[in-house]
């Protein structure tokens, strides 16, 4: 297996570059408005956090501390932390064109679907169900957000030229403000990673970190 991009003890030097290579591009800087604000994790299932996956995003494991620390910290400041899960029906039914173009799905009901146990919800937060790589594609994540007073929305997750992006994007165009973890998203290669976040800072959300989300998180 080839060395992954990233781990979670390189990630924060690593994050320093990546930030330094888009600074001209995020140009969008934003103050967290903490009591308008929710954490989104994006697909942080075993399916794809698993070494032995069809569909192993080596990334995930770097960013999960972070998350878990995001996690914590959106919990004790009283924000909402929303999941997604991305599934498939055993028979297909829904999967689309997605059955053709990869390999493997990720089942409902499997023990893969779930989230990571470090970040397991709980039975009080929202996870949302999805099948396409937007977030917001035919689910009820914007009556959530909504009706939770979101402005808001701080994206962590797998993969991050994937569902992140796709979900960043359509959150941009509902008029969400978008901060987007350089250090709580992850994906397969640095090259597809950097790319994501260029184009997001250039047009969809300003690009930051986990650090500066807690801080601003605590106030």
């Amino acid at each position: 297996m080839e060395e992954s991009y990233v781990t979670a003890d390189s990630i924060t030097h690593k994050c320093t570059n990546w930030l330094e290579k888009i600074a001209p591009f995020n140009e969008h800087r934003m103050e967290l408005n903490r009591d308008a604000s929710a954490l989104l994790v994006i697909d942080m299932q075993r399916f794809f956090l698993d070494r032995n996956s069809p569909t192993f995003t080596c990334g995930g494991l770097a960013i999960l501390p972070n998350v878990k620390r995001l996690v914590a910290a959106f919990r004790q400041a009283s924000r909402p932390v929303i999941y997604t899960r991305h599934v498939h029906h055993p028979d297909g039914i829904d999967a689309g064109i997605m059955g053709w173009w990869w390999q493997g799905m990720c089942l409902e009901g499997t023990p893969e679907s779930e989230i990571a146990e470090e970040i397991a919800p709980l039975a009080s937060e929202k996870v949302i169900l999805k099948h396409r790589y937007s977030a917001f594609y035919n689910t009820d994540l914007e009556t959530i957000l909504r009706c939770l007073r979101i402005e808001d929305l701080v994206i962590s997750g797998v993969m991050t030229n994937m569902c992140c992006e796709s979900t960043t994007r359509d959150a941009y165009h509902r008029d969400y403000r978008v901060f987007f973890l350089a250090d709580g998203t992850a994906t397969i290669n640095e090259e597809m990673h950097l790319a994501s976040l260029l184009n997001l800072a250039f047009g969809f959300a300003f690009v930051t970190t986990t650090d500066e989300i807690l801080r601003q998180l605590r106030g």
